[in-house]
């Protein structure tokens, strides 16, 4: 191959690799009110950070600080958001290496005087629970940037401001990009990270440099000493051989010493005397020499031999840095020639990395997941960000930690006041080294739970101020009895002793019988009524009239309020089987999709309560999140996070839409992990009924979440595989085996999602128009059979997908998700004895005792 065509077969990989870099990066306008942007400057698509954090208050640097009088301030530094509530505030975020991968995460800060004080704050900045560094101003308009390198300890990235006294803090940007984890390597590996003292551009007038070809989108800045020369060449360099992938506007220039003889220096200080460093230094030599000419040279630090001899090699980047850390107060590097070299020594760029020890410990992971599922549980508005406990004395309002540990430990959850409803959360329990438990003057409801026995170390339990009923646990008695419980309850409604329980048996049958009669004279009443009716009342008319027995009030909405929010049903954004869906937005700005009950929908006030209740007790980022409910005479709707991509029905059909491999792949992904926690995750398990492309939403991001649960079905205990009921579903997605023999369980779930799959893989819809419809399975089939893969999969990808990716399996029932990899696609099992008279235009199938025809 020529010179050209390898250079050309270069660059074309260059951009295939920058591009999919661009894919991986998280880059945050903090304070933004807007939606996704593209920088002009950098073509870096910005997105505004309500998605990574839920504190903060929106703000806009001082005009004096911006366009036109500030012509060349990057447009993420214009806006910033504040943290005036709490003492840490952290965004939250979650690249898609995961843990264990190696990132680039900077930082950005410009105060421009955005709160008219004039007063520059100071502050401290984590990187999860390690101290990163302070935040400080030398004036109101200095951009100040903070850079780190280091290994994700976990899937989620916590980037924490600390609240110090000395000043609100605030942020303009966050970016994280991702790294090859084969660069940056120091003796610690994961135990540490690397913190950004220098990065310079030797031999460039161009000032800060950000570059196009720089994969990592590193920002250099130029470095020019009065005793060197600077070289170039605008020929093309080889950076491609090593991780570092330096750019080239970077690489191309160079510096050597005026004077031949004396060397090359580069030198800083420290007040830490104990600071360790490691230096990376990037050659190429950009000067055609002739044959009697030769450049080696030898690199020192602080006169002790570092490296060399060294010759860089002509229009081949290079680099070099020290194995062990450099520690002390004051660091001199010294480029050198050597004796036999006839010119002097060269250097293109230079970066020096401080390195910061993880030495603090995340809190204990069980503790965690508890704690977290409190939060949700009870919706806790209190400002709780990042880790629970650490760093010390930063742990959450409310929470006091054990630090003498390994792990730190949750010792005291105090949530009195926090106008928590329902019952006592049972994760509560999963706090085994809880010690003292406040949950005063709240409204929660139903027994005091069995399962506190499990908190083996409660020393104070504070019940005070709720509606709780029934008795307290003996074993809480007795511990209280014994002096080892300090217990506080309302004794006119618990109850704590043994003749108590027994007259709660005397009383409780007399009661019974009671409420029996009651009942039945209420019976006899409505009978009366409803026969003085001119019509008999439909199932969804006796509904509306009783009202819907939801447990939470606190998501119930008027139906004037709906009205407010939909602004009178300004926008409608889709229909269903349930009815219209309208865009709102709630008072504080969030953005709604309301869905109301027609009075003509084939779902009705049944499927409302069903999905109404199984949405306030599941919590899942895969599954569309539900915000509250209409229960208002004769109006019912549901509101839930409104998704700005529709749904995937849709966006598979919109022939002008280009929806990538690795998009369908992840948008896979994203629905199998919700299905997985309704089977899996959920106690008892819930089986879906209705998956289907139309019910898989996407956000503004694309992340798809499973939404519609109105046919949904609970398994009442975990032991349950198969329950027989009547067929619901959605034509073409409906398992065959559960519509001949109506028993349902997970796998019915399982083998629509298989459709699903098909149709990411295919684009084509589950029932396919021609001549007559045919169902996809029966589309692909014959291709397949044939071995062409290739034929079926969706043409809009123009080829680029991973054909290993896809597999087709023969089983005997159920099309499903199969992980071959981590990159891998589902297989789609397309041998079930389909019946082709099951399937037909119409939408959710109430009943389906006798075939549809084709």
């Amino acid at each position: 191959m020529s010179t050209a065509g390898f250079l050309l077969l270069f660059l074309i990989s260059a951009s295939l690799v920058q591009a999919q870099r661009r894919i991986d990066f998280i880059s945050i306008d903090c304070g933004s009110p807007s939606k996704l942007y593209e920088d002009s400057d950098t073509n870096i698509t910005y997105s505004p950070d309500n998605n990574f954090i839920d504190t903060g208050i929106n703000q806009n640097i001082s005009s004096e600080y911006m366009y036109p009088n500030n012509p060349n301030l990057p447009l993420p530094l214009s806006d910033l958001r504040s943290f005036p509530q709490g003492n840490k505030n952290c965004y939250t975020l979650k690249p898609e290496a995961g843990k264990g991968n190696l990132n680039l995460i900077r930082a950005s800060f410009l105060y421009g005087n955005y709160d008219g004080e004039n007063r520059l704050p100071e502050f401290d900045l984590y990187l999860d629970v390690n101290f990163w560094s302070a935040v400080t101003f030398g004036n109101a308009s200095e951009i100040v940037t903070k850079e780190i390198v280091g290994f994700a300890q976990s899937d989620v990235i916590n980037i924490c401001l600390l609240n110090i006294g000395l000043g609100t803090p605030f942020i303009s940007a966050l970016e994280l990009r991702p790294l090859n984890s084969s660069i940056y390597k120091t003796k610690f590996g994961t135990n540490a990270s690397l913190v950004l003292f220098k990065r310079l551009d030797i031999g460039s007038s161009n000032g800060t440099g950000r570059y196009a070809d720089d994969v990592y989108d590193r920002v250099w800045s130029n470095y020019m000493s009065p005793s060197w020369d600077s070289v170039s060449t605008s020929s093309p360099i080889i950076t491609y051989e090593d991780g570092y992938r330096v750019p080239y506007e970077v690489i191309k220039t160079a510096a050597r010493p005026r004077n031949g003889s004396e060397p090359l220096e580069l030198y800083w200080n420290t007040t830490d005397l104990n600071a360790q460093f490691y230096v990376y230094m990037y050659f190429s030599e950009v000067e055609h020499l002739e044959r009697n000419q030769s450049r080696k040279f030898n690199i020192s630090w602080n006169g002790s031999p570092l490296f060399g001899p060294f010759i860089p090699r002509y229009l081949k980047a290079d680099i070099i840095s020290n194995s062990k850390a450099l520690v002390g107060e004051d660091h001199r590097i010294s480029i050198y020639k050597v004796e036999n070299s006839t010119l002097p020594p060269i250097l293109n760029a230079f970066e020096i990395y401080k390195v910061m020890q993880l030495v603090e410990s995340p809190t204990y992971s069980e503790d965690v997941d508890a704690i977290m599922n409190v939060r949700t549980t009870y919706q806790i508005k209190k400002t709780w960000a990042g880790d629970p406990c650490a760093p010390k004395n930063f742990s959450w309002e409310g929470l006091k930690c054990n630090y003498t540990v390994s792990f730190p430990r949750i010792i005291s959850l105090n949530l009195t006041s926090s106008s928590l409803s329902g019952i006592i959360a049972p994760s509560i329990a999963k706090l085994s080294s809880l010690e003292s438990l406040d949950l005063s003057n709240n409204n929660l409801t139903g027994p005091v739970p069995e399962f506190l026995e499990e908190l083996k170390s409660l020393k104070t339990l504070n019940l005070k101020g709720n509606q709780l009923s029934g008795f307290v646990p003996n074993f809480l008695m007795e511990r209280s009895e014994a002096g080892l419980l300090g217990l506080s309850v309302d004794s006119q409604n618990l109850c704590g002793s043994d003749p108590c329980k027994k007259a709660k048996k005397i009383v409780a049958p007399l009661v019974g019988s009671l409420l029996s009669a009651l009942v039945a004279l209420i019976v006899l009443i409505l009978v009366w009524k409803l026969r003085r009716k001119r019509k008999s009342a439909t199932e969804g008319e006796t509904f509306k009239k009783k009202g819907i027995p939801i447990a939470s009030k606190k998501c119930q909405f008027t139906y004037d309020e709906v009205v407010e929010i939909t602004k009178n049903f300004e926008t409608e954004i889709g229909k269903g089987g349930f009815g219209a869906v309208y865009h709102g937005y709630m008072k504080d700005g969030t953005q709604v999709a309301v869905k109301m009950l027609s009075p003509s929908s084939t779902q009705g006030p049944r499927e409302f309560q069903t999905e109404a209740e199984l949405l306030m007790r599941i919590h899942h980022r895969n599954l569309a999140s539900f915000i509250g409910y209409c229960d208002d005479a004769d109006n019912l709707a549901l509101i839930y996070e409104y998704m700005a991509n529709g749904n995937l029905k849709q966006y598979l059909s919109d022939k002008s839409s280009s929806m990538t491999w690795k998009l369908r792949l992840r948008i896979a992904i994203d629905a199998a992990q919700g299905l997985e926690y309704l089977h899996h995750g959920c106690k008892p398990p819930i089986v879906h009924r209705d998956v289907k492309t139309a019910n898989i939403l996407l956000s503004e991001n694309l992340d798809a979440k499973i939404a519609d649960f109105g046919l949904s079905k609970v398994f009442s205990n975990d032991n349950e595989t198969d329950v027989e009921t009547t067929v619901l579903g959605t034509a073409g997605y409906l398992d065959p085996e559960y519509y001949s023999s109506h028993k349902l369980n997970e796998k019915s779930d399982v083998y629509g999602f298989g459709v699903v799959l098909l149709e990411l893989i295919t684009g084509q819809p589950a029932v396919i128009r021609s001549d007559e419809r045919i169902h996809i399975v029966e589309w692909v089939s014959p291709q397949l059979q044939k071995g062409d893969i290739a034929s079926v999969v969706d043409p809009r990808m123009e080829g680029d997908f991973d054909v290993n990716s896809i597999s087709f399996r023969n089983r005997e029932r159920n099309s499903g998700l199969t992980e071959e990899s981590g990159d891998t696609f589902a297989s789609a099992y397309t041998s079930s004895p389909y019946n082709s008279s099951m399937y037909t235009d119409s939408t959710n199938v109430d009943s389906m005792t006798e075939p549809f025809p084709r």
